[in-house]
Parts: structure tokens; sequence; C-alpha cells
């Protein structure tokens, strides 16, 4: 015959120490600090897949309004010929509300001829920096 015994169980305060939960914060801080980065770095391709939209967007335009006129606006007429009526211009429709800003908030920049194909127009963002001719910029003709 078996004769039970009580058991004799050491009663542990259940919890965390606080070393436990300033450890289990730093985790935590850490990670999100790595995913506010990551975020960071999405939004400024997204800047970047919004600029080629906008170079498709704005190119669209410019063969509608080489239809309509005969050929691409000058340099000197630039964007604007999308937006209000350049003098001398035959056939023209308003193409445009306003003239198109980068994701940065700046104009975008045209030059008729292009740099690199000499038939065709370039479409110019400045870039995150808004400064003209730096490493940043990004040309229609370099897609």
């Amino acid at each position: 015959m078996k004769i039970n015994r009580p058991s004799t169980h050491i009663r542990r305060n259940s919890g965390f120490t606080l070393l436990e939960i300033v450890i289990v914060l730093g985790i935590i801080a850490v990670l999100m600090g790595g995913s506010i980065a990551l975020v960071g770095k999405i939004k400024d391709g997204a800047k970047l897949q919004r600029v080629g939209g906008d170079f498709n967007a704005i190119g669209s335009a410019l063969m509608t309004y080489k239809i309509n006129a005969g050929s691409y606006p000058t340099t000197a007429q630039g964007l604007k010929a999308l937006v209000t009526k350049p003098a001398g211009a035959r056939k023209w429709v308003q193409l445009s509300k306003a003239e198109p800003l980068d994701p940065w908030g700046n104009d975008y920049g045209y030059v008729f001829p292009g740099k690199k194909d000499k038939s065709e127009y370039e479409l110019i963002s400045k870039g995150p920096d808004g400064q003209l001719n730096t490493e940043d910029d990004l040309s229609s003709q370099d897609e």
C-alpha cells in the first residue's frame, strides 16, 4: 500500500523581474528602429516609381500636343505649353490644369531636343536634393 505524502513545493512568486522587462523592451526598441528605417526606404522607392509614372503621363500629353501642333513644344515654351496656349500655336488644346511637380515639390524640367536622343523630348526631375545637374537627377531618356 502506498502512502501519499504531501508534496513540499516551494512557492515562487510568478512574474517578471525588472531585468527581464528591460531586455524585452530593448529588443522591441531595436525592432521598431529597424522597421522605421525600412519604411523610410520604401517611401523613397515609391517616389522614384512616381517619377517614372509622371514621365509616362507627361509623355502622353506631349504626344497629344505634337499631334495637334505638329511638333513638340520648344524648350522655351516648356511644359507650360500644356497649360496655356503658346503664341503662334495652330491647333491647341489644354492638356493639363497646372504644370506638373515631381514628388519632392519641384517643377519638372523639359528640353527639346533631348541630350541623348535629339529626335525626342527629355523630362528631368531634380531629385531629392532639388538641385539641377547633380547625381540624383532623373531623366526620361535614362529609362
